[in-house]
C-alpha cells in the first residue's frame, strides 16, 4: 500500500483532538516517496528536501531506515535515520500539522531507535532548531540531551542544537513521561 500525503483538514493545531484513528506505522518503502516529499513542502515549508533528495534516501547510498505513519492510507508522519552503527543519525522527524499532539511524532521516533537498537546502534544525534520548543520537548522525553550548537546551521540563519541520546538497553525506547507528545 502506498500511502499518500494527508490533506489539509483545516484543523488548528490548538483546536480540541479529534479521535485518534488507528495509525498504522511501518518501514517506508520506494512507493512513498512522493507522499514523503510532498510531507516536506507541508512540514518544512522553508527548507524542504526535493523529491530527488527524498529518492536518494531510498537508493541504498546511505544506510537509512524510514518509516511511516499511515492513516486512512494518507500518510501523516515520517522519519529517517543513517544507520551507522554505533551511531544513528536522525534525519527527519515530520508530522503533518493537523496530526500533529496526537503521539504520532513520538510513535515513530519509537521506531527509528528501536529499529536502530536492532541493528547495532547504541547512540542516536540529531539537529533540531533552537526556536523548536515543542521537538525539543519531544526530544528530552526519549532521552536525547543538548550536546552543542551549529550556529547559523539553517538556510535563513538559525541555529541548529545538537542533540544525543544513549541507549541503556536493547528495549524499546519510551518517553520519560505519559504525556502525548
Amino acid at each position: 500500500m502506498s500511502g499518500q500525503p494527508l490533506e489539509n483538514t483545516g484543523r488548528k493545531p490548538d483546536s480540541p483532538r479529534p479521535d485518534n484513528p488507528a495509525i498504522l506505522y511501518r518501514q517506508a518503502t520506494d512507493a512513498d516517496i512522493d507522499a514523503i516529499a510532498a510531507m516536506e513542502l507541508v512540514c518544512f515549508p522553508e527548507e524542504p528536501w526535493s523529491r530527488d533528495m527524498v529518492a536518494a534516501e531510498f537508493s541504498g547510498i546511505n544506510p537509512s531506515r524510514y518509516y511511516v505513519a499511515v492513516d486512512g492510507g494518507q500518510i501523516c508522519g515520517y522519519a529517517g535515520i543513517w544507520l551507522i552503527p554505533p551511531e544513528g543519525y536522525i534525519t527527519n522527524v515530520a508530522v503533518h500539522p493537523d496530526r500533529r499532539r496526537l503521539g504520532i511524532g513520538g510513535k515513530l521516533l519509537e521506531k527509528l531507535m528501536a529499529g536502530g537498537l536492532a541493528e547495532g546502534v547504541s547512540e542516536f544525534t540529531l539537529e533540531v532548531r533552537v526556536s523548536n520548543d515543542p521537538a525539543i520537548a519531544l526530544y528530552r522525553a526519549y532521552g536525547f540531551e543538548e550536546a552543542g550548537v551549529r550556529k547559523r546551521y539553517y538556510q535563513d540563519g538559525e541555529d541548529a542544537l545538537i542533540m544525543w541520546a544513549h541507549a541503556a538497553s536493547e528495549e524499546s525506547p519510551q518517553p520519560a513521561d505519559t504525556e502525548q507528545l
